[in-house]
């Protein structure tokens, strides 16, 4: 019998399987284009959008997260990266339309492409993964809610960073000067 472990993996396994990794590198070059760049996602997919803030500032981008008191504004060449998992979230929603109308371009990193929030951005990139919008019925994942998505999105963001840090000619050593001192 399989452990857990190795259901969770090979549910993971399985979900990059159907990524689309033509949509993985459109992303990687809008980010890679941005002179500015403001994420934001809820819940524990904000703790992952989090987590790709943090390595977009160890690449040296400028780099934010809605909600702290130093993000700027967004205007045009500037992108904004939201989370929808389930396709919609009133404040996802908010801030594409402030984004869009402030002349930034829009990132959404959703399950449900055909969500209001993902047809609302100007790019989108679909995790094939259970959220919470539809954790219930046959073939769940043995994670709970939303964590296929979650922990998805986290082995995607690392991969993602590779890429832009190929892509921007980033050495590692590069990155790690830009770690905090104050840990």
């Amino acid at each position: 019998m399989m452990s857990v472990y190795r259901g969770a993996l090979a549910e993971l396994g399985a979900v990059f399987d159907r990524l689309d990794e033509r949509r993985v590198d459109d992303a990687v070059a809008v980010i890679a284009a941005a002179r500015r760049i403001a994420l934001y996602g809820v819940g524990r997919e904000g703790l992952q959008i989090k987590g790709l803030a943090m390595r977009l500032f160890h690449l040296g981008l400028q780099v934010s997260v809605v909600g702290d008191m130093t993000t700027p504004p967004l205007g045009k060449d500037d992108l904004l990266i939201v989370s929808a998992g389930p396709g919609y979230l009133s404040t996802v929603q908010s801030l594409i339309d402030t984004a869009s109308a402030a002349g930034a371009r829009t990132l959404c990193v959703t399950a449900q492409p055909e969500g209001q929030c993902p047809a609302s951005a100007d790019h989108v990139l679909t995790i094939p993964a259970q959220t919470m919008a539809d954790d219930s019925g046959p073939d769940l994942s043995i994670l709970p809610m939303g964590s296929l998505f979650e922990g998805a999105q986290f082995v995607l963001f690392e991969i993602m960073v590779l890429k832009l840090r190929d892509r921007l000619g980033i050495e590692a050593e590069d990155m790690r000067r830009n770690h905090t001192n104050l840990e």
